[in-house]
């Protein structure tokens, strides 16, 4: 009888600390021996000499729109995308499905499409919006892994914008429930009126499009979040921050005792408004894109530790949907799922030098501490699940259409050269996607906290 289903070795290991030369050995889906030269054998071998093992990555912020609007995306197109890009966890946010996760009952909704077609493990946001209050709860006792809530229109008629009444009300039940609040903080007074005026000038360009939705709208909607959550004691977290002085606001609410954290995205670091002007709707999102100079203070504050996580923020959408002679009515949504972690490398490892271990953090180890996932997630340790990301860091590969497994491929990253590839993906010590494709049936589960 083998000691291990699986030993993977002669790679070298890519912890939230360190940086290590060492074999794998996997028994029942977890990590049951981590050490170089690892004796022992095994029903099977996989030889990783040139390649570094990251843990899964886990992203925390995907719109894959099911139930109800599978044809923009779904679990199973998606999380084979995911798996693509190396990610064994992701947590789906409760719009664009329909309807949207707001209760119980299509908190069950969601599961059972999921657990039919989806090749890696999951976690749900429930919604926080007019009308729900009264279904946090239940939505706790399903196991959320918190709830999200815009302080701006949405986009999605369904989905209602949290009033600064249903927001403090919302985040006091949550810090209750020792539930974490995730806001998408911009302004709907000045995004609104400034979206207004435009219109009633016939302004409808992409340049009107980024004026409308300015740094100081995303300042002022974090600061009023920040302060219902010192009022309340909720958990929070700021997502998808575009621009710098963004963190560097809650990193000064950090520093006054409150509880927020912050996530950014990949094209928050790798995209410019100058990209929106030159690629159009595939490149439209909110809060948009920003000047070079944010995103050279974003990639700061990256370095520094004052991001918790990254999320590619994925929400895609039929083609018709990001076409319009008005750009501020085609689709918002930025679909880059597969190409979070090659992005993160080329761009942030290659290219300015970020250290390894800082990036396994912010895609997988501060994921799973800060939103209280169970120990066998986010980590290479002992007992640990066997979720792992084999990753050449010298292979360059070229972003094309035609690889991309997400199910509408309009990217705004087409064409781009990165330095960095993802072979293999392993779920539970299980291969989900090798050599370019899915090579596993759906075996994802779902992963519910334990605590905020």
């Amino acid at each position: 009888m083998s000691e291990f289903d699986l030993v993977i070795r002669g790679g070298t290991v890519v912890t939230p600390d360190e940086v290590i030369a060492a074999d794998i050995g996997i028994a029942e889906g977890r990590i049951a021996a981590l050490q170089s030269g690892l004796s022992g054998s095994a029903r099977e071998t996989i030889n990783a000499t040139g390649l570094h093992i990251f843990p899964g990555l886990i992203d925390s912020h995907v719109h894959f729109n099911e139930p109800g609007r599978a044809h923009w995306e779904g679990f199973e197109t998606g999380s084979r995308a995911l798996a693509a890009g190396g990610g064994t966890l992701f947590f789906d946010m409760p719009l664009n499905a329909h309807p949207p996760t707001l209760d119980a009952t299509s908190f069950d909704q969601k599961l059972a499409a999921a657990e039919a077609t989806s090749l890696v493990d999951f976690a749900f946001w429930g919604g926080l919006v007019p009308g729900n209050l009264d279904r946090l709860e239940e939505l706790s006792d399903r196991g959320v892994v918190g709830f999200k809530a815009f302080m701006c229109n949405s986009g999605i008629e369904d989905f209602a914008h949290a009033d600064e009444q249903t927001l403090r009300e919302g985040m006091k039940r949550a810090a209750g429930l020792n539930k974490i609040v995730a806001v998408h903080a911009e302004s709907e007074t000045i995004t609104s009126q400034l979206a207004q005026a435009a219109l009633a000038h016939g302004k409808t360009s992409a340049r009107d499009y980024l004026d409308s939705r300015p740094i100081l709208a995303e300042l002022r909607a974090i600061s009023l979040a920040v302060e219902i959550a010192a009022d309340t004691g909720c958990a929070l977290h700021i997502v998808h921050v575009s621009c710098g002085i963004g963190v560097a606001h809650i990193v000064e609410a950090q520093q006054k005792g409150v509880n927020v954290t912050c996530e950014t995205c990949p094209h928050y670091l790798v995209l410019t408004e100058e990209d929106v002007l030159r690629l159009g709707a595939r490149a439209k999102c909110a809060p948009p894109l920003r000047p070079k100079p944010d995103q050279e203070q974003l990639w700061q504050h990256l370095k520094e530790e004052h991001i918790t996580t990254i999320g590619s923020d994925h929400s895609p959408s039929p083609p018709e949907m990001k076409e319009d002679t008005s750009f501020f009515k085609v689709w918002g949504g930025i679909a880059g799922i597969q190409h979070t972690l090659p992005l993160l490398l080329s761009e942030g490892h290659v290219e300015r030098g970020v250290a390894l271990p800082l990036l396994s953090r912010l895609t997988s180890f501060n994921v799973a501490q800060r939103f209280g996932l169970p120990l066998n997630k986010g980590r290479l340790a002992l007992g640990a699940d066997a979720d792992f990301a084999l990753v050449d860091l010298s292979q360059a590969l070229t972003i094309k259409a035609e690889n991309l497994l997400d199910r509408h491929r309009q990217t705004p990253y087409l064409g781009r050269k990165l330095t960095g590839k993802v072979v293999q993906t392993i779920l539970r010590g299980q291969p989900v996607f090798r050599e370019g494709e899915a090579v596993s049936n759906p075996i994802g589960r779902l992963v519910k906290p334990l605590k905020t």
